[in-house]
């Protein structure tokens, strides 16, 4: 069988084949190291961390440079769509759809190192592992994501293990927030946004206005008082689109209450504890039926005290170009940086095309000339069948792709976030094949003012 057929086969496999024969019939499109010793060797480009922005530049460097000149430390065995658990934690898509085998979604040929990265040396070129391993490089490319810390809500650990209570922003309580809701009966429905940078800064909303859909159409939002309360001074970061979503709540009486920050939560009592950040030593408590919780998120512990990161601990980049800013044979992408703009997965997609061309453009001992304006893009996903499609840059300004006014709800635009997305991420995206919508814009706007 070729490696195509092979490919389109396991792919049909995917949602319901287990994770082990799906793993193991992809060893033979690449080679996979697990570190049982300690020991040494060296690449031209390493690759650290296999999420979205890992294997797209991996996929690119492997066309740029070959596969066997290119590595990724990755310990997960299963990759995630994770942009689609907003729809899972409302029902309208199962968490087994946003999976696939990590051995999948790498690129045939590539060096895959099962293992976490436990340091990173820069000024000796060199990445050990967990178990001991040392791996040196040329040009190193940090993809390494953010982590979550449930745990700095007093209460929380311990209260995900009660029903009620669920997050979209994992796969092990996704299905809790659907739990939640299915459940729901009467009383308050609260949602929560840190006091500190999330992925999607769109995500812990959109939950709310699934929710108050789906308590719609179930005959018990007469019943409920949806409330969320967020850390921000704003309801959204660009007007255009706050204004929109601000009209949305007005419409279907959700409660918005902004710089409220959960500090605590007591599941024994269904009790929800925010405090005002704007007013220290001042807290509300609130009773929930149902509680979503989007937990603080910060870098991980290998990059904080690292000379590539920043005072904050996240990759210290130049926003423009995504080389390091000390270090000219390093360059990031993704939620692990600091780059000022939102972490999305399509902020993910059109850092990938500016990368690619300031390696290759340091590679050829040229100055970088491509620079990534900050576009991202968030679909606010507001009912089960519509979409506000945020799009925008660093200076928080739209920048939309299609030629209509994408501040207004549109079934058209729930279609492209639940259906085709998903296919662009797994068959473009990750195959270094999609670097965002930019280079058709123009195109879209021929004729328009």
């Amino acid at each position: 069988m070729s490696a195509s057929a092979l490919r389109a086969q396991v792919s049909q496999w995917g949602r319901g084949c287990s994770r082990t024969y799906g793993w193991t019939s992809y060893q033979s499109l690449h080679s996979s190291t697990t570190c049982r010793a300690a020991s040494k060797e060296h690449v031209k480009v390493l690759v650290l961390g296999g999420g979205s922005g890992g294997i797209t530049m991996s996929a690119r460097m492997k066309r740029k440079v070959g596969a066997e000149n290119v590595a990724v430390v990755e310990p997960s065995e299963m990759h995630y769509y994770q942009p689609i658990w907003t729809l899972v934690g409302a029902g309208a898509k199962t968490v087994e759809s946003s999976g696939r085998p990590t051995a999948s979604v790498m690129p045939s040929g590539v060096r895959w190192i099962k293992s976490k990265v436990s340091e990173v040396s820069p000024d000796t070129n060199s990445v050990r592992t967990d178990c001991g391993k040392e791996i040196t490089y040329e040009y190193l490319i940090v993809a390494l994501g953010l982590q979550l810390h449930y745990e700095r809500i007093k209460g929380l650990p311990e209260g995900l293990d009660h029903p009620k209570i669920g997050s979209n922003y994992s796969r092990k309580t996704v299905q809790k927030t659907w739990k939640a809701l299915q459940d729901f009966k009467e009383g308050n429905a609260v949602f929560s946004f840190p006091n500190s940078p999330v992925k999607c800064p769109g995500a812990p909303q959109k939950i709310m206005y699934l929710t108050d859909a789906y308590l719609r159409k179930t005959g018990k939002r007469s019943s409920a008082t949806i409330t969320y309360n967020t850390s921000l001074p704003v309801l959204f970061g660009v007007k255009k689109y706050a204004d929109a979503l601000w009209e949305i709540c007005k419409a279907r009486d959700l409660n918005v209450n902004l710089r409220h920050n959960l500090v605590e939560v007591r599941p024994d009592k269904q009790e929800a504890v925010f405090e005002h950040l704007d007013k220290p030593g001042e807290t509300k408590v609130f009773q929930y039926e149902m509680l979503h919780v989007t937990p603080p998120m910060g870098p991980l512990d290998v990059m904080k005290g690292s000379p590539l990161a920043d005072g904050a601990g996240w990759l210290n980049l130049n926003k423009e170009t995504l080389q390091h800013q000390l270090y000219p044979n390093v360059f990031g992408i993704g939620d692990c940086t600091n780059l000022p703009t939102p972490k999305t997965a399509a902020a993910v997609a059109a850092q990938s095309a500016v990368l690619d061309r300031t390696i290759s453009r340091v590679m050829e001992k040229s100055q970088p000339d491509k620079k990534y304006n900050g576009y991202t893009s968030c679909p606010l996903v507001t009912s089960y069948n519509t979409v506000i499609l945020a799009e925008f840059d660093y200076n928080l300004q739209p920048q939309e792709t299609f030629p209509l006014d994408q501040g207004k709800e549109r079934r058209v635009m729930y279609h492209m976030k639940a259906d085709f997305m998903p296919h662009l991420y797994w068959h473009g995206m990750l195959r270094g094949l999609w670097g965002g919508p930019a280079p058709y814009r123009s195109v879209m706007h021929l004729g328009m003012k």
